[in-house]
């Protein structure tokens, strides 16, 4: 008799399953999509010897497919950017909590979920950019970025971009509903343009002319500092930044983080790779190699961070943040911040 395809699929993930229970083995579904990652995971197999198989993607889709998979899903760990996206995965129920007296001793408590079911592994700040020739007094805290005085200046990215959800979830966080409200109106009204592209693009603005001022985070900025990036490289001394609210909560710090998946067929190595992504040898090369601050204090930073100069970090717990990021789309959308 011939099985229903629902039995045949059922039946293929299952297998599929098993067959990633293997030791040695680690199934790793990344939205991360650096290139220089490559030396993390390879040193991570020669230091253990665990093969990393990977699924990549972006997010929401690897989200989707870990979802669809259910108990049978191959997954063991999910590692993407941004809090508002550990936090989508986290309400979909596929993700865990773990113990791990490692992660607890070297990660801050601040980039961990209340659940233990992600950590922070690499920070990235999400600062004020402005064109040092026609802006004699730039912007000093996120509350100025909807001063009427910038009228038409400011150039920043989409309200569906997971950086500014997070960054109005922060502002919600300490500052509450209303005053962020205010805080996307203003802004809305400053645009120098509709919103369009990404971070680099917002840093372009400035070299083209379309914006005086522009919105980004940091690693962005230091990467056209280290190699050459078309189109700013060649204009980054025309270009200054200043780290905001430093009077005050400090600079917001969105951050790259994983968790190990609810299914794991693999979870002690799940729960190693995480460890290996705290140690010294990870953090060091989050910096070195993608121009990310690292979650573990006192690591060394790479060249081109260390131009940016020290700053004041937003302390806030992004555990709590994220549980903003509702409210947060919502205020983007009454404010039509498109």
């Amino acid at each position: 008799m011939r099985k229903p395809a629902t039995c045949l699929a059922a039946l293929l993930a299952a297998t599929l399953a098993t067959a990633a229970a293997a030791e040695g083995e680690l199934n790793l579904y990344s939205s991360r999509h650096y290139d220089t990652d490559e030396k993390l995971y390879s040193d991570f197999e020669e230091a253990t010897g665990i093969t990393i198989n990977r699924i990549e993607g972006k997010a929401d889709e690897l989200i989707a497919r870990m979802e669809a998979e259910g108990a049978n899903s191959p997954a063991d760990v999910m590692l993407t950017v941004d809090t508002s996206r550990l936090k989508r995965a986290k309400d979909a129920g596929i993700l865990q909590s773990i113990d791990s007296a490692v992660l607890e001793e070297r990660i801050p408590g601040n980039l961990q979920d209340a659940d233990n079911q992600w950590f922070g592994f690499s920070q990235r700040s999400r600062i004020i950019f402005y064109d040092k020739a026609d802006v004699a007094e730039p912007p000093q805290t996120y509350a100025d970025l909807a001063d009427p005085k910038y009228k038409g200046q400011v150039c920043i990215r989409s309200s569906t971009n997971a950086y500014m959800q997070t960054l109005l979830a922060a502002i919600i966080e300490h500052e509450g509903e209303e005053a962020a409200k205010s805080w996307a109106d203003g802004v809305v009204a400053n645009f120098a343009r509709d919103p369009q592209g990404g971070d680099t693009d917002q840093l372009r603005g400035l070299v083209s002319g379309e914006c005086d001022i522009a919105v980004a985070n940091t690693y962005y900025f230091a990467r056209a500092l280290r190699k050459d990036v078309k189109g700013l490289s060649d204009s980054v001394d025309t270009i200054g930044w200043v780290f905001p609210d430093q009077d005050g909560n400090g600079a917001h710090m969105n951050l790259s983080g994983a968790g190990v998946a609810a299914h794991a067929p693999n979870r002690d190595n799940a729960i190693k790779f995480l460890e290996y992504l705290s140690g010294d040898q990870a953090q060091v090369y989050f910096s070195a190699g993608n121009d990310e601050y690292p979650a573990v204090k006192g690591v060394d930073l790479a060249e081109s961070v260390q131009k940016l100069g020290d700053f004041k970090a937003d302390s806030v717990d992004l555990s709590a943040v994220a549980d903003n990021i509702p409210a947060a789309q919502k205020i983007f959308n009454e404010a039509g911040w498109k």
